[in-house]
């Protein structure tokens, strides 16, 4: 009888995208997709631009004062968009 190696489709998939370096970028454009959500309708309405560098996310916003609010909640955010990504991409946000 021959022996077989049976493996979840899943795994195998998830094994070969961290083997070829994948899995971080794909990670990042979760996240940034995810800022729409997390922030919700209002605040997704006024950004501009969502970029990552350096795990920061760099939110672009087109009013000064939602600049100044969402400032003072970042860690919360931070903690919410990793959690929906399910896995630590970001350290910090800054609003611009």
């Amino acid at each position: 009888m021959f022996k077989r190696d049976v493996q979840e489709l899943k795994k195998l998939v998830l094994r070969n995208i961290r083997q070829q370096g994948l899995e971080t970028p794909l990670l990042q454009k979760r996240l940034i997709e995810a800022w729409p959500i997390v922030a919700g309708e209002v605040i997704a309405r006024y950004t501009t631009d969502v970029r990552i560098y350096n795990q920061t996310l760099h939110v672009r916003l087109s009013i000064p004062a939602l600049r100044a609010d969402l400032s003072m909640r970042r860690q919360e955010y931070v903690r919410r968009l990793n959690e929906y990504v399910g896995n630590q991409v970001i350290a910090d946000i800054q609003f611009r």
